[in-house]
């Protein structure tokens, strides 16, 4: 996505229809496209740095080039096809694997030394032994499922090592040394387990080779599990949706209508920020690339308008990565969500509403407050797009994702919608000459979205190692039963303990992974209170996802660091304080369901669907918690209408708390805090001084 500018005191630079900026010479053409060059190779350097999947070959001539292209290409087209053709789970998915790594082993180095220009001989083995377990399974499938039971002989076992050594050093190349580390430990547990030196509670009966690799290879338990099995489904068409989004403008639609909206506003670089990375995160599902690819045109406005370099590269971190909790995509989050619970997608977007909503308002306070304490201006109106102006150019292609939301709430099949929303983008684009998709956008699209999946592929299949040996073992049930007893029944601890084993589980992590990993390992242990499994879930869900700014290991917060030239540990920790209404709500959706829109009277922890709660509660539940986070951030920020003391801002704390809380009694003890200190601050308040400290 372009979202450079080498010129700040023109915003406009980068709107397509603001792009004819008269240059005065040569020299400054060739100064200017120098400058630009520079800045994208930084953030190309800082993308690689922190994200695994950034660092691709870039074969630019001769058959293999075109040799990958095409396989991407039909890549993308057979999921298409099976959507509305589809195969048996087991062979469908192995599809998806095989050529799926087999295309990672020809697009990722092996490690950042290796040559970027030509596929390493040794890649072309890979190559080969990735399809080998997909061709073993199409060949074998009809005697699996009906003489063997799954049972695994030999040759399955041989199969099965192969498919799992290619999916190890696959994600190795793409994802990074977390999952391959993890599965590998839970891969080795089933051959210990038995052995005396295990701990009373981890021991189990002995498992050989075929019951491991079996259950690995020849089940949908395994690497062909629920999470590969929503990754060729709906994931990659989601994934390949978003990338038609961006050969149409998408980015550049979001980027221009935020700083139409906000950006003469006050601090507005930093509202842009928010605006157009939580749009664009919550499509294209991964943060790191949303902080680098929006930052890069949002970081140097804020530092140029007077924000810290820290602060700028924390707010453009928490933006993105609160990106993956907004609906109606949410990183494709969502789907997998119903697909594990169970419970409609309407039912998975309506609640998640509210707490992102939160979630925003209180990172877009802090920016407000921080900037009226700081008198920091916003960019001249004069230097922006207008509204109409950039609606006209490009409001058409937000007809797509209202066209999906539509078929999505009238129950059409995720798939079935996915793909009818692709071929309505490929039409809504036509009606402008700046969206319009030729035949070689399209082809473009289909490669891209095949490439972009491969991460999220990998992912879910390295996962699947997770999951198959835990379905093996019982391992889960023993962390549950250990969160449990830790909490000696008390709700709040146990949710203290699942918040941090969701983290450490969360950390460095996609979210699609991080979810699905949180949600096998620790979701379970809320079940005992009879807390609706959806509450459980998105619990679990929000704080896997916030280890991505959550220090030691803030991924997000790093990278924005990295494009800011600020500290990465201070940028996390700011990256943590502006996401703390997030860290908040978890809670009170688990205390009050009403948040998440659900009835709390009358409603099975297993329900398929749940009753909206009376309109009166979800209209107090709105007005309280929207006070409560605003009041929140003027607490963190010390500044209402005028600066605030340490005491005062304690008591705003306290209040804003109390009105976050959806109960009727806390509600109103909290609104009246918040009011008295309000009215205070405003008749007390003074001109703000302006100041870079963070």
């Amino acid at each position: 996505m372009n979202s450079q500018v080498t010129d700040h005191d023109n915003v406009t630079t980068m709107s397509a229809n603001h792009a004819d900026r008269p240059i005065h010479s040569n020299t400054d053409a060739n100064t200017n496209v120098d400058a630009e060059l520079d800045a994208q190779a930084h953030n190309q350097a800082i993308l690689e740095k922190y994200d695994r999947e950034s660092i691709t070959r870039h074969i630019t001539q001769g058959p293999v080039k075109y040799f990958i292209a095409g396989i991407c290409i039909l890549y993308s087209i057979f999921h298409l096809y099976i959507t509305f053709n589809p195969m048996p789970a087991l062979l469908q998915r192995s599809v998806h694997v095989g050529v799926g790594f087999a295309l990672i082993f020809l697009i990722f180095p092996a490690s950042k030394k290796s040559s970027r220009k030509r596929v390493a001989w040794y890649d072309w083995i890979w190559f080969l032994l990735s399809l080998s377990g997909m061709a073993y399974l199409i060949y074998e499938y009809q005697d699996i499922v009906t003489s063997r039971g799954g049972m695994a002989n030999p040759v399955d076992v041989i199969f099965s090592i192969i498919t799992v050594i290619c999916v190890l050093e696959g994600s190795r190349r793409i994802t990074g040394w977390i999952l391959p580390i993890l599965a590998s430990i839970f891969l080795a547990y089933p051959f210990v387990s038995h052995l005396d030196f295990m701990p009373d509670r981890l021991l189990t009966r002995p498992y050989d080779m075929g019951d491991i690799f079996g259950q690995l290879f020849l089940k949908t338990e395994g690497l062909y599990s629920v999470a590969i099995g929503a990754s060729v489904t709906f994931i990659f068409l989601f994934i390949l949706f978003g990338a038609f989004l961006a050969r149409s403008g998408m980015g550049q639609l979001f980027n221009d209508l935020a700083l139409a909206i906000a950006g003469d506003k006050k601090g507005g670089p930093a509202k842009v920020a928010v605006i157009s990375s939580g749009f664009m995160g919550s499509i294209n599902g991964s943060a790191l690339s949303n902080v680098v690819s929006t930052g890069a045109f949002t970081i140097p406005l804020m530092k140029k308008v007077g924000y810290h370099k820290d602060f700028s590269g924390a707010v453009e971190a928490s933006a993105s990565v609160g990106g993956q909790i907004l609906p109606p995509i949410m990183g494709a989050s969502a789907f997998i969500m119903a697909e594990t619970t169970g419970l409609p997608y309407s039912t998975i977007a309506l609640a998640a509403l509210l707490p992102a909503v939160l979630y925003y308002l209180g990172v877009i306070a802090q920016v407000h407050f921080r900037a009226g304490r700081r008198d920091l201006k916003g960019i001249a109106k004069e230097n922006l797009p207008a509204v109409k102006e950039v609606l006209k150019a490009r409001g058409h292609m937000l007809l797509p994702i209202v066209f999906l939301i539509y078929l999505l709430i009238e129950n059409v099949p995720v798939g079935y919608a996915a793909a009818y929303t692709i071929g309505f983008t490929v039409a809504i684009s036509m009606l402008r000459k700046e969206t319009r998709m030729g035949f070689s956008d399209i082809l473009g699209a289909l490669e891209d979205g095949a490439r972009q999946s491969l991460a999220v592929m990998a992912a879910c299949a390295v996962v699947g190692v997770i999951i198959g040996v835990v379905s093996l073992t019982s391992f889960g049930t023993v962390m549950t039963s250990s969160i449990v007893t830790l909490g000696a029944g008390s709700l709040f601890l146990t949710l203290i303990l699942t918040m941090l084993a969701s983290m450490v589980l969360g950390m460095g992590l996609p979210s699609i992974p991080a979810y699905i990993i949180t949600a096998t390992m620790a979701a379970p242990a809320l079940a005992g209170f009879d807390i609706p499994i959806l509450s459980a879930h998105m619990f679990v869900f929000y704080f896997g996802i916030f280890a991505n700014i959550t220090p030691p290991v803030c991924l997000a917060a790093f990278a924005g660091a990295g494009i800011s030239g600020g500290d990465p540990m201070k940028t996390g920790f700011l990256s943590l304080k502006l996401a703390l209404a997030g860290f908040i709500v978890p809670f009170m959706f688990i205390y009050s369901p009403t948040m998440l829109m659900i009835d709390p009277t009358g409603l099975a922890v297993t329900a398929k669907d749940f009753p909206l709660p009376p309109i009166l509660d979800i209209v107090t539940v709105v007005l309280t918690s929207v006070t409560g986070v605003i009041a929140l951030g003027a607490a963190l920020e010390g500044y209402f209408r005028g600066a605030m003391s340490p005491l005062t801002r304690g008591i705003l704390a306290i209040g804003a708390l109390l009105l976050i809380y959806p109960e009727l009694t806390t509600g109103l003890v909290g609104g009246i805090i918040v009011l008295i200190i309000a009215v205070w601050n405003i008749k007390t308040a003074e001109k703000p001084t302006p100041t870079l400290t963070v």
